[in-house]
């Protein structure tokens, strides 16, 4: 089947129709080239604006994976007690060494008390050791010297009472030798007068029997008399025995008494030693003394530096637990943190100048500089971080945080606004070269 073409009537089969200015064929020509024309200029104005877009895209590098974040100090209680007062609100700004809040010193107060008690106890018990110090060293002393004067004088004394011993042993000797002279007299005389006694008196005479008498009588005192010195030298010699055992005695008692000066010098030693004891209790009690001031000082919370109040958790009449925290302070300079991809980086390098966008403040352009890159991609500082070791690997794209600080000019007027946690936009202008002083920071 076959469609047939409607016939088109022409301008020469109908000459009256045809429009009076001519000719058409050059007008209609005229309107195509002039709308061609238009369009190509817009064609040519859109790749030309295009063009110039990639040559300036070209030299940035930019992510909206990035976020504003600054230092977030938890402020927390080192002492546990009581919160008797707090003075700190959400949102308010604070300075260093502000009180924030104040927890109950009375225990505190009653334990700095104690610590100087005992302190003062430590120093009188100190003193008084270091005061038996001399004393006990005076009197060691003059024991020791006693002793030794004890041990000279029984050594002289048996030395004298040896000599003494040895004399009386010398007088039994000569008096048992007289006694045996006057025995023998005494019995010469005995005969003799027994046989002047027995003879004939008509033989002898009267006188020669009277002298014979007399001998005898003499000869018998002698012999007595001997006798009685041989009985004392014995005794002046036993007496000489005893004074070397009396002598030796002493000389064992006088090394007693020196063994006992010894001894007291162990006491000087254990004198000295409590002294030393006694000054490390000083010590010890001196460390109580600082702590329990700490601890009461510890009893108000400062701020440990200027910034805003966040995230407060304390009360009044809380029961505060050392190491909890009360409440949190932001410093006021924060900065942003960027994730770029690893693909990016090969361009990016710290000083070069950044442009920020913030999601919150649109209509205000920040700036900034890189500071500095993550040691390691977010990955790994992540809690679980990646194990690639199985057989079903899949390559992803890793992201390295890069630290970008903002100027202080372009955040004038938004230094409370800028809060950790916004989302921004960074753009990195590659082709700027490095900050004067981020690469003096570098160098050094």
């Amino acid at each position: 089947m076959t469609m047939s073409t409607p016939e088109v009537p022409s301008i020469a089969d109908n000459p009256s129709k045809a429009p009076d200015n001519l000719p058409v064929t050059s007008n209609n020509h005229t309107n195509r080239y002039k709308m061609l024309g238009i369009i190509l200029g817009v064609f040519l104005v859109l790749g030309l604006a295009g063009f110039f877009w990639w040559l300036h895209s070209a030299g940035f590098e930019e992510t909206d994976d990035a976020y504003i974040t600054g230092h977030i100090h938890p402020v927390s209680a080192r002492i546990s007690g009581t919160v008797i007062e707090v003075k700190a609100e959400d949102n308010q700004q604070v300075h260093s060494n502000q009180l924030l809040v104040r927890i109950d010193p009375k225990d505190y107060k009653i334990a700095l008390d104690q610590a100087v008690h005992n302190l003062a106890v430590a120093q009188v018990q100190a003193k008084t050791a270091q005061a038996n110090i001399p004393l006990t060293q005076q009197q060691t002393s003059a024991q020791i010297t006693q002793a030794q004067a004890g041990i000279g004088v029984a050594q002289s004394n048996v030395i004298q009472s040896q000599k003494a011993a040895q004399e009386a042993q010398a007088g039994i000797n000569s008096a048992e030798q007289a006694a045996r002279e006057q025995q023998a007299n005494y019995q010469k005389a005995l005969l003799d007068y027994r046989r002047y006694a027995g003879a004939d008196p008509e033989a002898i005479s009267a006188q020669q029997l009277d002298t014979a008498r007399t001998s005898l009588k003499v000869a018998e005192a002698n012999r007595a008399a001997a006798l009685s010195q041989v009985t004392q030298a014995r005794a002046r010699a036993a007496q000489a025995k005893a004074g070397i055992s009396t002598s030796t005695g002493k000389i064992s008692e006088a090394r007693g008494t020196f063994q006992g000066a010894q001894a007291q010098r162990l006491q000087l030693n254990i004198a000295k030693s409590q002294a030393k004891s006694a000054e490390a209790a000083i010590a010890t009690a001196q460390d109580a003394v600082a702590q329990a001031k700490l601890n009461l000082a510890y009893t108000h919370v400062l701020a440990p530096i200027n910034g805003m109040i966040g995230r407060r958790t304390v009360e009044i009449g809380q029961q505060a637990q050392a190491g909890e925290p009360l409440l949190s302070i932001v410093s006021p300079n924060p900065w942003v943190i960027a994730n770029f991809k690893e693909t990016q980086l090969k361009r990016i390098r710290p000083g070069q100048t950044v442009r920020i966008s913030v999601d919150a403040y649109p209509d205000h352009e920040f700036t900034g500089y890189v500071d500095s890159f993550s040691p390691a991609s977010g990955a790994q500082f992540a809690l679980l971080p990646p194990e690639n070791a199985t057989g079903n690997f899949t390559k992803t794209v890793q992201r390295v945080p890069v630290k970008i600080v903002l100027d202080t000019k372009s955040v004038e007027g938004y230094e409370k606004l800028l809060v950790p946690g916004l989302s921004v936009v960074p753009r990195i202008d590659v082709r700027s070269k490095a900050r004067h002083d981020v690469a003096q920071a570098g160098e050094r």
